[in-house]
């Protein structure tokens, strides 16, 4: 067995030049600096005594390096051999406990930065959102200063202000949406931990409100540039209307209009910004940060769609309108490039007819352009419908019979008719004609003038369309095509969104137009049968069972209709009776040649003037005898007759040929009537149907003829019943005078002896 073998202590003395420490001050130090870097990012004064309490700890180690240190080897016959201080042991006790105190010391540095870094985070958050909740106020106490009291000031401006209410379009509903924010963040103060959700919460909610009320308002703005720059073109009426602002507004200084109606552009824009603040503020472990974080990113996305739906606007507003160019104008705009253009369009169109090249189908498309086009023609048709409806309702208003004397002043019935119409025509249906144009035909017109914004956008597609399908197969597209394609993806996108949502509302409008016409008649029917009953008792026929009475009403309607029949038919007949026209000398020895010739039963006259358009065509004149030679031509057709006249033969229309009767002399008068001898008819000549017309009489004392032309009975005994009597003679003026029939003086007019024109009683 080996004993290990052991060094006796050596002394070493150090030298005085060497400036060695021992080992424990080097850790000591090297941890001290560590420690001082970490200190001094931190707080400079915790380095600074961090550097004092090292320097009062090293500086007795320092002293005792002078001092000789004694080594123990220790070591074994098989192993390396090992110095160890004395004073090893106790400077390592010493190190533990230094670094342990300063570790603890560096902790507890670390939580008061991180408490003072929330601290500070906390309170920049609160400013953030009492930021947006004060902003929010301010914007609307604005919004509340320009629509209301600027806008009173500028309305009793006189004249009056051109497109005043256009200037203020949708400004009403932005505020709206901005107080009803407001109210849902007042419910809850701002200083409370549960407030951040309650702001999540009420963005979240009217997101979608304030999108529709902000993008119509953002699209329209441009509108509301023009109308505000309209104004400043007159020096004197923009002096007055900025003088009006700053009596309204004088805390802000502004000098214009667009100084208050800019802000809901600006206000939309800010609220994304505003809420990242907030966000960036706040700690992740907080309860609300997730929902924080997606109302951030709502408004971001709300502000994109904004934006989108402005620019589909302005598209649509720029293809929609619709243009009234003459002539001169469409040639002034001719030029190379859109020549080019338009030739392009018809080839591509072109093969598309031809089938060479297959065209673009968007059955999506086609689906809702059908239902439009179905829909238009709809409206269209309805609105000329109740045009006509309309214009024969002016026309029965203006037929006022209840005004004529029927001369019937005693009988019950025609009191209650007059009264009756009356009633019609003073209240009931001017009421109905005034509602009728109101809620039918005035919503009709405007939706029919809104059918022109999209037709046209269909039409600009078609040819956007063309464009593009001439660029689509390229790989690269130059600046102008790829505006093209953009061009014709934006309108496309825009009338699959608008497109739908435009037929259904369109169609919505058209039910409830057809729901409101029939309650109007509903209504209609309603007040006549009220205005009806309270002349039922004094009608004849008011006693009749309700079945009785209907049938009887339906004969005495049918028996009205059928004597309104027969008087039209003889006034129709009346009316297209030939105008009596004596023969010319050189006629007369024309149809004395004619009638000698080819007898008197093939004499035609010409009814109309005829002008040949073919070989062997006559050129006729109305009134003209000519002789019948064949009532077809060479080739058999019968349209045309083969005529004779006077000299010429050629072909004339049979449909201007009428049969020629010599007109016979007047028939002996009435035996009431008293003719002078020295009277003698006048022959007269005319062309006429087969049917005999009436002979007018020439008498020479005055003698009448009755002005209706309708059965007139008789109410006495004495009383003549007459129906359309050609002429009568007044025997006196005075019932006593006659012991014959009379006839009511409203119903004749006179005929002066001589005279074939009538001479109406004034």
């Amino acid at each position: 067995m080996e004993v290990p073998w052991k060094l006796p202590h050596i002394i070493l003395p150090k030298p005085a030049s060497s400036s060695m420490r021992p080992q424990g001050a080097v850790r000591r130090g090297a941890i001290k600096s560590t420690l001082k870097e970490e200190l001094q990012e931190k707080s400079d004064g915790s380095s600074e005594k961090g550097d004092e309490v090292g320097e009062e700890k090293l500086s007795p180690e320092e002293e005792s390096a002078s001092e000789p240190v004694n080594l123990e080897v220790i070591g074994t016959n098989t192993g390396p051999t090992m110095f160890r201080l004395p004073s090893q042991d106790s400077l390592s006790g010493e190190n533990t406990v230094s670094e342990e105190m300063l570790a603890e010391e560096a902790r507890k540095k670390s939580k008061e930065e991180e408490a003072a870094a929330k601290e500070r985070a906390a309170q920049r958050q609160q400013l953030a959102i009492e930021e947006l909740v004060q902003s929010e106020r301010n914007y609307l106490r604005m919004l509340q200063i320009c629509s209301v009291d600027i806008r009173s000031s500028l309305q009793q401006l006189q004249p009056p202000l051109a497109n005043l209410d256009r200037l203020f379009l949708y400004i009403e509903d932005v505020m709206e949406v901005s107080s009803r924010l407001l109210s849902l963040l007042d419910r809850r103060p701002s200083g409370e931990p549960q407030f951040l959700q309650t702001l999540c919460d009420s963005f979240l909610s009217l997101s979608s409100d304030i999108e529709a009320a902000y993008k119509e308002y953002l699209a329209y703005y441009n509108q509301i540039s023009i109308v505000e720059n309209s104004y400043k073109q007159k020096e004197a009426l923009w002096n007055e209307i900025v003088r009006i602002i700053k009596a309204s507004a004088p805390e802000v200084n502004a000098s214009s209009l667009s100084f208050f109606l800019v802000m809901p552009v600006q206000r939309i824009a800010r609220y994304p910004l505003l809420l990242q603040t907030i966000q960036k503020h706040t700690d992740t472990s907080h309860p609300a940060f997730k929902l924080l974080e997606k109302t951030a990113l709502t408004s971001i996305a709300l502000n994109c769609r904004i934006n989108e739906y402005k620019r589909f606007r302005e598209v649509a507003d720029k293809y929609k309108k619709t243009e009234t160019l003459t002539i001169k104008d469409k040639i002034n705009r001719l030029n190379p490039h859109s020549i080019a253009k338009k030739t392009a369009r018809f080839s591509q169109q072109l093969k598309h007819e031809t089938g060479i090249k297959p065209k673009l189908v968007d059955e999506e498309f086609d689906a809702f352009e059908g239902f439009f086009n179905i829909l238009e023609h709809g409206i269209l048709v309805l609105l000329e419908n109740v045009e006509t409806y309309l214009l024969h309702l002016q026309r029965f208003l203006d037929c006022r019979t209840e005004e004529f004397d029927l001369d019937m002043d005693g009988e019950k019935s025609p009191i209650c008719y007059k009264e009756i119409t009356t009633a019609l025509r003073q209240w009931i249906l001017p009421t109905f004609e005034k509602r009728m144009r109101t809620l039918i035909h005035k919503p009709l017109c405007a939706l029919r003038d809104l059918l022109v914004g999209p037709r046209n956008l269909i039409r600009k597609r078609l040819d956007k369309l063309l464009d593009f399908e001439m660029i689509e197969s390229k790989s690269t597209l130059s600046y102008d095509e790829q505006a093209v394609a953009n061009t014709y993806r934006t309108i496309n996108t825009l009338l699959l969104n608008e497109l739908p949502r435009f037929n259904g509302l369109a169609l919505q409008m058209i039910w409830s137009m057809l729901g409101t016409f029939s309650c109007m008649h509903k209504d209609l029917a309603a007040d006549m049968e009220q205005l009806f009953q309270s002349f039922a008792q004094q009608l004849p026929h008011s006693h009749l069972h309700p079945s009785a009475f209907w049938e009887w009403a339906e004969s005495a309607v049918l028996e009205s209709a059928k004597k309104l029949q027969t008087v039209c038919q003889n006034v129709e007949d009346t009316l297209n009776a030939p105008v009596v026209q004596p023969l010319s000398p050189s006629s007369q020895r024309r149809l004395k040649q004619l009638t000698d010739k080819h007898g008197s039963g093939k004499i035609y006259q010409v009814a109309s003037t005829v002008v040949g358009s073919r070989d062997l065509d006559l050129n006729l004149a109305r009134g003209e005898l000519v002789a019948i030679l064949s009532e077809a031509d060479t080739r058999g057709d019968k349209r045309r007759w083969l005529v004779d006249a006077g000299g010429r033969r050629g072909y004339a229309p049979s449909s201007k040929l009428i049969r020629y009767h010599q007109a016979m002399e007047d028939p002996p008068p009435s035996p009431h009537l008293i003719v002078p001898l020295d009277v003698t008819g006048k022959r007269r000549h005319s062309y006429t149907p087969e049917s005999q017309p009436m002979p007018m009489r020439v008498v020479r004392q005055p003698y009448f003829q009755l002005r209706h032309w309708s059965s007139l009975p008789g109410r006495t005994s004495l009383h003549h019943c007459l129906w359309f009597l050609p002429w009568l003679r007044a025997l006196s003026g005075w019932p006593g005078a006659w012991s014959g029939p009379y006839s009511s003086s409203s119903y004749l007019w006179t005929t002066l002896c001589g005279n074939t024109e009538p001479i109406y009683p004034l």
